[in-house]
C-alpha cells in the first residue's frame, strides 16, 4: 500500500454532514470500493415502546476523538484501506437527523465492507458518547445494549 494511505479524517461536530461530499473525499486513484454507514435518529426508543421527539448527544472532547482514532488504527492493521472518515454529531438532534457517518475506501470491496462494519461495531461500544432521549418533556438516558456488545465479539479473534 502507498505510504500516503489510508487518509484518515475524524470529526465530532454539531453541524450536519453531506454524505455525497464525504463519499467523494474517500475516492483516490487506488480506490476500487467505498462503503458508507449513516446512522439516523429513530422515532422510537430502543425497545420500541414509546416515541421520542429528540435525542441529545454529549461527549468528552479530546477523549472521544482519541478513542475513535484507536478504533480506526486497529482497522488499518487488519485491512488494506485507502481512506477512512468518521463523523459523529453531538448536540440536540431530531427524528431522522443524521448522527454518524462512517466511510471506508479500499482497493477491494470486502476490505471496505469489513472495515466499515468493524469501525461501527466498536464505535457503538467504545467511543465515549452519552445519549438522552426526549418526549413530552420527559428525558431518559440511553443505556448500552447487550446486542452491541455481542456484535464486537466477532472481531476479537
Amino acid at each position: 500500500m502507498n505510504k500516503k494511505f489510508p487518509k484518515v479524517y475524524i470529526k465530532i461536530q454539531y453541524e450536519d454532514f453531506d454524505v455525497s461530499k464525504e463519499t467523494q473525499k474517500l475516492h483516490h486513484n487506488l480506490t476500487g470500493a467505498i462503503v458508507n454507514f449513516v446512522g439516523l435518529v429513530r422515532g422510537h426508543n430502543e425497545n420500541d415502546s414509546e416515541q421520542i421527539s429528540s435525542m441529545t448527544l454529549e461527549h468528552y472532547p479530546g477523549m472521544t476523538e482519541a478513542e475513535i482514532d484507536k478504533i480506526v488504527q486497529k482497522s488499518i492493521k487488519k485491512w488494506d484501506l485507502t481512506g477512512i472518515t468518521v463523523i459523529h454529531r453531538v448536540g440536540k438532534l431530531f427524528v431522522s437527523d443524521q448522527i454518524v457517518f462512517v466511510g471506508v475506501s479500499s482497493m477491494h470491496r470486502q476490505n471496505a465492507f469489513d472495515a466499515c462494519n468493524f469501525i461501527m461495531d466498536w464505535l457503538k461500544t467504545k467511543a465515549p458518547f452519552w445519549k438522552v432521549e426526549e418526549n413530552n418533556n420527559h428525558r431518559s438516558w440511553v443505556s448500552s445494549r447487550q446486542s452491541d456488545q455481542e456484535a464486537t465479539k466477532k472481531w476479537e479473534s
